[in-house]
């Protein structure tokens, strides 16, 4: 006798709704299984003579409900050595069915022949009340698992699995990130059966609206309004083709790699300033501002057929998940440290490919006080390093010297004080590394430190009456001492 499972749908919820075939089976059939016999058609289907066991009792045992499938497949698995049995779920066996998943992948691998039955699924009568075409475009999700990032804005969206008020609060506060809290839309229970109910929300309320029911259904509407596509990753780039396209702005469609460089500079220093600030609307507005220099540069190179945005995200991805293999993969990085250990061994070798010096990683276009403090990290990892900060200190006094001596020899200055000049800049660097200070932040609240001092200066010439070259250096140094002792 061959071992085998046929899965058979129950439909949406309606005796007519089942072929007559399937019918034929779940009542003339000796083993038949339920998933749950919670269905409206069940009771119809007692009345005809229907004998079964459901796996409503395996619901209560477990947390998760993927422990339940589990368990269920498990069963029919080891009931199917020894009878061919019936298995039956509702709607369609194929849609929104983890334990039919489950048995597809596991029935072959013992042995066992896994037949998928008829049933009307429950998307057919939802089509069908809600009166939509989803040749406009449709998307099916489970309510326990909805993922943000999945939804799709414009096209019709049902959600299935909403069966009770907590599933209900998880999804709307997963939509209310996309959709205005206002916004309408469905509720629909048992589709399709006599008990058929359809009520149209706000979305702030369905959690309110929603009760114990296996059911339920949720239908989002197609987004009509432009302007709430706006949070959209999609909306975004076709505004920015739009500017690049033929009908487009002038100003963006002159731009190139070339002429965009100073402004990627520009805004990731106002991201900076944004951060110091800790205004978090600035944050967002200045990271935008950088996202929209990241998206010019990627039409460009879209216009131009050598890449497209598509494939700058491609590649970050592939070397986030390349250089996390503990995250990703089997490696092992339990502290910060290890982590940073299996970048760097993970870059050496991307190094090795490349046949490339170690210090080309670092480059050239970024600040050269940030550059010299990245030089210096990148040449002390391979152990070209002092082991303490003493040497690194005498280094300093050894550039200075040189430094005093080269401009004490030249009345004027010379290409070689220039060069003692960083040289002792770069010293000094190296003693900030030892510290773990970072020497354009340390420079940055110097300069600020500087800004709030000095328009004390300004603000005490300005009450003075008098210019500042009316003031003596001695004057202006008091009025510069009093803003330091104010805490200025």
């Amino acid at each position: 006798m061959s071992k085998k499972i046929e899965i058979l749908g129950l439909g949406a919820g309606d005796l007519e709704q089942i072929p007559y075939g399937v019918y034929k089976k779940l009542i003339h059939s000796s083993h038949v299984y339920l998933r749950t016999k919670e269905h409206p058609v069940v009771t119809d289907l007692e009345k005809e003579g229907l004998q079964y066991k459901s796996f409503d009792d395996i619901y209560e045992k477990h947390d998760q409900f993927e422990e339940v499938y589990q368990e269920i497949c498990k069963f029919l698995l080891k009931e199917a050595e020894n009878n061919e049995i019936i298995y039956a779920v509702p709607g369609h066996p194929l849609v929104a069915e983890r334990t039919v998943q489950l048995l597809l992948e596991f029935g072959p691998k013992n042995g066992i022949e896994i037949i998928i039955g008829g049933g009307q699924s429950f998307i057919d009568s939802l089509f069908q009340v809600l009166k939509i075409d989803p040749v406009d475009g449709f998307q099916l999700y489970d309510g326990l698992s909805l993922d943000v990032n999945a939804l799709q804005l414009k096209s019709h969206m049902i959600i299935c699995q909403v069966y009770d008020q907590f599933v209900a609060s998880e999804v709307k506060l997963t939509l209310m990130e996309k959709y205005p809290d206002d916004y309408e839309i469905f509720i629909v229970t048992a589709a399709g059966s006599k008990d058929e109910h359809v009520e149209m929300v706000p979305l702030f309320e369905l959690d309110r609206k929603v009760t114990l029911n296996n059911l339920t259904s949720l239908y989002i509407p197609p987004i009509q309004d432009d302007k709430v596509l706006w949070k959209d990753f999609s909306k975004f780039r076709e505004i920015i083709a739009e500017l690049r396209g033929p009908d487009g702005c002038p100003w963006d469609k002159e731009q190139t790699h070339e002429t965009l460089k100073k402004y990627l500079i520009e805004e990731t220093y106002e991201v900076i300033d944004a951060i110091n600030s800790g205004d978090i609307d600035h944050l967002i507005e200045e990271l935008g501002d950088v996202m929209l220099q990241v998206m010019l540069h990627a039409q460009i190179g879209e216009d131009e057929g050598y890449f497209t945005i598509s494939d700058v995200i491609e590649g970050i991805t592939a070397k986030m998940i390349r250089r996390h293999p503990h995250v990703f993969g089997e490696a092992k990085a339990d502290t910060a440290e290890q982590v940073v250990q299996n970048w760097n061994e993970i870059k050496k070798l991307e190094r090795e490919n490349k046949s490339s010096s170690l210090l080309d990683d670092v480059s050239i276009f970024i600040p050269n006080l940030i550059r010299a403090y990245e030089l210096q990290k990148k040449a002390a990892k391979v152990g070209f390093d002092w082991q303490e900060i003493g040497p690194a200190l005498a280094k300093v006094k050894e550039e200075l010297n040189e430094f005093e001596n080269e401009i004490g020899n030249q009345k004027e200055q010379s290409v070689y004080a220039k060069r003692e000049f960083g040289d002792l800049l770069f010293a000094f660097v190296n003693v900030a590394r030892f510290l773990n200070i970072h020497p354009e932040e340390a420079l940055f609240e110097t300069n600020e430190k500087f800004i709030r001092r000095f328009r004390y200066v300004e603000e005490k010439v300005k009450e003075s009456g008098r210019t500042f070259e009316e003031h003596s250096l001695l004057e202006l140094d008091q009025y510069w001492d009093e803003a330091k002792l104010g805490g200025l």
